[in-house]
Formats: C-alpha cells, sequence, structure tokens
C-alpha cells in the first residue's frame, strides 16, 4: 500500500488529505484532523488501512490533478548516521582529528542517532532544499526512511534527503546540529510503502542523480542491503527513554557519497530514486 498526504491542485484554501494511492488514482481516507498522526497511534496502523479496503465510492482524485506533500503530519524526523562503510570512511575523512569518532560508532552497539527536523520544515516532492550561505561544501545524502509507529513499530518506508554541510561537520563535530539541521535541510517523500517486510526493503536499491542546468552533474547508487544495522534495531534505539505520540520519522544514513570537489549549488535539481518506492525530486536553493 502507498499513502500519501496531498491537496487537490484544482481546490485552494483546503486542508491536506490523506489518501491511498492505486493505479494513478487516489483515494481520500476517513479520519479528518487526526491524519496520519492518528493512524500511526492505532495498535496496528497497517491492519487498520488494510481493512478499510478500496472503495469505489469514496472521494477520489488522478494522481495528476493532485500536489504531493511530505508525508507526515505531526511526526518528529529524526537521523541515523554512519551506517553504511562507505560513509563511515567519508566522515573520517572530512573530520580530521575528530575521525575516529565516526570509526567508533560504526563498530559500536549503539547507534548514533540525531535530531533532524520538526515537520513543519519538512520539504516535501518539488519543494526546495537548502544550501546554508556559510557552507563550501554541501551535498545530498539520499536515505531510506522508517516511518515508525507511536507504539515503536516500523510500519511503513519513504524516500528521504538529509541534506548536509560537510565542511561544517568536518570542522567540529560539535558543529553538527548547524551542520543537519537548517531551513530546507530535509525533504521527504513522495509516498509512504506500508507493510514491507526489511528483507525486501533490503533488496531494493537507492540512486542519486545531481543535475545542472540540464546536464547530470553527479550520479551513484548503492544497495539498501548494505545498511549494516537492522531497521528494528535503530527504531528500538530511537525510542529508548523518550515518548513518540504521534510516530516518527527515521532516516537510516547514506551510502551514496559525492566526491569531495562536489558541492550543490543553487539551481541544481536532486532526485533520489528507491527502486521499491519511487522518485523525489528537490530544486536547491540558498538559505
Amino acid at each position: 500500500m502507498k499513502l500519501c498526504r496531498f491537496v487537490p491542485v484544482k481546490e485552494s484554501g483546503v486542508a491536506p488529505r490523506l489518501g491511498l494511492l492505486r493505479d494513478l488514482t487516489l483515494q481520500v481516507l476517513p479520519g479528518g484532523s487526526d491524519g496520519l498522526a492518528g493512524l500511526l497511534a492505532e495498535a496496528d496502523p497497517v491492519g487498520a488501512l488494510a481493512g478499510l479496503g478500496w472503495d469505489r465510492a469514496a472521494e477520489s482524485f488522478p494522481l495528476a490533478e493532485a500536489r504531493l506533500l511530505a508525508p507526515l503530519d505531526r511526526q518528529e524526523v529524526w537521523a541515523a548516521g554512519v551506517t553504511y562503510e562507505r560513509s563511515k570512511r567519508a566522515r573520517m575523512e572530512e573530520s580530521g582529528f575528530s575521525a575516529s569518532a565516526y570509526d567508533r560508532v560504526y563498530e559500536a552497539d549503539r547507534p548514533e542517532l540525531f535530531f533532524k527536523a520538526l515537520p513543519g520544515k519538512v520539504s516535501g516532492p518539488g519543494e526546495p532544499v537548502g544550501v546554508r550561505t556559510d557552507s563550501r561544501w554541501t551535498v545530498p545524502e539520499p536515505e531510506l526512511a522508517l516511518v515508525i509507529s507511536a507504539r515503536g513499530k516500523v510500519v511503513g518506508v519513504t524516500i528521504g534527503n538529509d541534506m548536509s554541510a560537510r565542511d561544517i561537520e568536518g570542522e567540529n563535530l560539535l558543529y553538527l546540529p548547524q551542520a543537519k539541521i537548517y531551513r530546507h535541510s530535509c525533504a521527504l517523500g513522495p509516498w509512504i510503502v506500508l507493510g514491507c517486510a526489511e528483507a525486501e526493503v533490503r533488496s531494493w536499491e537507492i540512486a542519486l542523480s545531481i543535475r545542472r542546468r540540464g546536464a547530470e552533474v553527479y550520479a551513484g547508487s548503492t544497495g539498501l542491503s548494505r545498511i549494516r544495522r537492522g531497521f528494528d534495531e535503530l527504531a528500538g534505539f530511537l525510542c529508548r527513554s523518550q515518548e513518540l505520540p504521534h510516530g516518527a520519522v527515521l532516516l537510516t544514513g547514506t551510502g551514496i557519497v559525492p566526491p569531495d570537489e562536489f558541492s550543490l549549488e543553487a539551481g541544481d535539481e536532486v532526485v533520489i530514486r528507491v527502486s521499491g518506492i519511487g522518485e523525489l525530486g528537490n530544486p536547491v536553493v540558498r538559505v
């Protein structure tokens, strides 16, 4: 099942709606203002949606007549770092004297987890992602994102872009929040794929393409099988000693790292594809 948040393009001033995507048609789901948060508070969100079935009499819209939004409403966004071998090497190379911290956390029992964004600061499909004006070296980080219920269970996946100012993070590990958390530093979408087993998701590939003035200037891909930590393991650590009453979204780290001489520029377009999900595209702006 694919779950979307959207607004109809032909209607102005309407509240976002939650819908199921099937055969390029969006069926509007009941639930009113509870939205995704209400669904993630269910004991079994996937079962609750499956029980609704596909109602031909329900309000629906062609996908082409809907503007997709980031697939979250009241969920915090968190991120895991150094979950791929390639990412560990890149972080160590950029960080000088603090490189050993990345080496140790890659092998440690406890993963690196950090806060990424409040829901109102997350971009959806087609909305901008940002390069800080005080950064000389910023890259996208294409990532699988886990959608976690209020009970701490992984119930779905989507595509995430964890924008990162690598020069700021590399200067000092204590600058990580400034490198990771700023205006337009996170994008999610285009929808949530619900109910997939981890083994299936790990068979998928994630790919990144960056275009500049119409030409592709970087492309890379990797398999999601290369994520070192288990999905339930990451969700379990996130949910320790805290409450997530509306659920959460957890980015799982990147295994695609552009070369050191590459940095995003305003006007670039970042496109991330996951074979079992779809495509998330965002233009780049200076912020």
